[in-house]
């Protein structure tokens, strides 16, 4: 699967008072990054919870490099780390406008059963779109 690039700029809440980007905003551009990859794919977080699925994150790795500023045009770098089975992981890599790599992170997720609040597996058509852009 290739890695999808999603591009956002920071906005002024997102900083603190030193003018970085607070460390807590990572995640949520993280998450943008596997919505983004997600839809790559033809598949939605809304879609998937239609169908009676929940991807919570069970692991969050993140490494700051280099901070991101109020108005920085931010390049989020998402790819899938493994063939997802009952989880799904991935990895991420964000830079600035002047390509300077900021963070480089990790997610754990994992497909539960809406209803029965049980982990399950990847649902089959996810495990056969992935197939098919893997043989592209």
């Amino acid at each position: 699967m290739k890695k999808t690039k999603t591009e956002l700029r920071v906005r002024y809440g997102e900083t603190d008072q030193m003018g970085f980007v607070y460390y807590g905003h990572y995640a949520l551009y993280l998450e943008q990054g596997r919505t983004d990859w997600l839809r790559h794919l033809g598949f939605s977080y809304k879609f998937l919870e239609q169908e009676n699925i929940l991807l919570p994150v069970t692991k969050l790795v993140v490494n700051y490099h280099a901070p991101a500023r109020y108005d920085d045009f931010l390049i989020i770098h998402t790819d899938l780390k493994n063939f997802p089975t009952a989880k799904i992981e991935f990895g991420y890599e964000i830079y600035n406008q002047e390509n300077t790599l900021l963070v480089t992170a990790d997610t754990t997720l994992v497909f539960v059963d809406k209803l029965s609040g049980k982990v399950r597996k990847a649902p089959d058509y996810l495990i056969d779109k992935l197939a098919e852009e893997s043989e592209v």
